[in-house]
């Protein structure tokens, strides 16, 4: 059985911030689950433009801290994605994979990120 799509306000509410973009991004175009660390990483290159390695320590805490506890936790809400916590794993949903189309064009649109996202 196939899940109620999301409503149109709700995607546009999930995309209305950079970081869940480009995470949204990297795991649409990877095609997997990703870790929190990948999803760090392509935030750095494709937000602040600059390797991961290069980030100011306490900012890329600060990065951690606001997927850990606003963004995954947001798109996990709303069924786009399965976090687990413990793991460190970000898993797509069979409904990201439904709002894919919708996801990609937000994206895309976006003239800041360069596309697609890559780790």
């Amino acid at each position: 059985m196939s899940e109620k799509p999301l409503a149109f306000d709700t995607v546009l509410d999930l995309c209305a911030d950079q970081h869940r973009r480009i995470a949204l991004a990297a795991l649409a175009n990877e095609q997997r689950s990703l870790t929190v660390n990948d999803l760090t990483k392509a935030i750095a290159k494709y937000n602040h433009h600059v390797p991961v390695t290069e980030m100011p320590k306490g900012s890329l805490t600060e990065l951690q801290i606001s997927l850990h506890h606003a963004h995954l936790p947001k798109m996990e809400a709303s069924g786009l994605i399965d976090y687990n916590q413990e793991r460190g794993l970000v898993e797509p949903t069979e409904q990201f994979k439904q709002m894919q189309p919708q996801l990609s064009a937000i994206i895309e649109a976006d003239h800041d990120l360069e596309s697609p996202v890559e780790l």
